[in-house]
């Protein structure tokens, strides 16, 4: 806000011929008759390409809940802890066994090693030997089944805790700390904000010219994002002749909402005379695009309506714009209205 104060109290300030800088040197161009697909704007949708249910892989009451309804999520981060003290115990008892079932091992290990010498050295019996042998691979088994155990309790209490798959936002939060969580049940619903879907409802002589090769500008929270056109669904509103085309895009903000409104601009079918400037000769000024003409030597600030692109110029409307007029085209960014303009050209 006090930016634009600033910018506006200089504009008073070139106005009134007070400070006024020296003349800007610019380029410009001619303003020329054309033609052009003149564009319709249609409002769509925005919905999240990736939406997770969470749920619960085992029963027990909830102990830990750490999250809220709009919170951001890291992949990995737990969500939600599930009583596990039973669990807990049962895995403390088979890691002692495992412990024990190491020492067994070893110690049948020496003695095998020590008998498979002493049988090649036929200083021992045959039974004594092959006692050796059963006693050192029933140690290996038990090790073996005490361990395949033990990694199946760990299995089972990784389950009692929640992790967010990917990076999220929590749209919906479904259980509270000493509730019953149940096997399959829904705790929380997640979106990706990372891609986002969007749908039009689109006559049919709009979406036989879409492309899915081709990238689209649509407009989302005032800022231009590129998309893909993803599919078209053969099944529309029969009242309206319109049938619904949805675009993705991948989005980088935290901030985006399920049904937030999108905008793009689409050229018709009927084409039609209008008057071109080059694309350059286009900016941005207090949040609507502008020109500016070279008249006298003085920079004349004019709103305009883009009614479609070619490939190097831009077709306008705007009041009192005539063909062969002066644009300028380079160094547009840097001029005020009313200051005094130099052509380069």
């Amino acid at each position: 806000m006090i930016k634009k104060i600033v910018i506006l109290a200089g504009l008073a300030i070139y106005s009134l011929g007070a400070g006024a800088p020296p003349a800007s040197l610019v380029n410009t161009a001619k303003v020329i008759k054309g033609v052009v697909n003149p564009l319709e704007e249609f409002i769509g949708t925005l919905n999240f390409s990736k939406t997770s249910a969470l749920a619960s892989q085992t029963s027990g009451s909830v102990v830990k809940v750490n999250f809220e309804s709009g919170d951001r999520l890291r992949k990995g981060e737990v969500l939600l802890e599930v009583d596990s003290k039973v669990l807990d115990a049962q895995i403390a008892s088979l890691k002692a066994n495992v412990s024990i079932s190491k020492l067994n091992l070893e110690n049948a290990t020496k003695d095998y090693n020590r008998y498979k010498e002493l049988i090649e050295k036929k200083s021992i019996s045959q039974k004594v030997y092959d006692d050796s042998f059963f006693k050192y691979s029933s140690a290996k088994q038990e090790l073996n089944m005490a361990k395949a155990k033990l990694n199946e309790l760990l299995v089972n209490k990784e389950k009692k805790s929640i992790k967010a798959p990917y990076d999220a936002v929590v749209i919906e939060k479904n259980i509270e700390v000493s509730e019953w969580a149940s096997a399959g049940k829904t705790v929380a619903t997640i979106v990706s904000t990372d891609a986002v879907d969007m749908m039009f409802n689109l006559p049919t002589s709009y979406i036989y010219k879409l492309d899915k090769n081709d990238s689209y500008e649509i407009n989302l929270k005032g800022q231009k994002i590129s998309s893909k056109l993803y599919a078209s669904i053969a099944k529309g509103d029969k009242r309206t002749r319109t049938f619904p085309v949805k675009f993705k895009a991948k989005v980088n903000s935290e901030f985006l909402y399920e049904g937030m409104e999108v905008k793009i601009n689409l050229p018709r079918a009927k084409k039609q005379d209008a008057l071109m400037v080059p694309r350059d000769a286009v900016i941005k000024r207090f949040g609507q695009n502008v020109i500016f003409l070279n008249i006298d030597g003085i920079a004349t600030m004019l709103p305009v309506q883009i009614l479609g692109y070619t490939k190097e110029n831009v077709a306008v409307s705007a009041a009192g714009l005539k063909e062969g007029a002066s644009v300028v085209v380079k160094g547009n960014e840097r001029i005020f209205p009313k200051q005094a303009i130099k052509s380069l050209n």
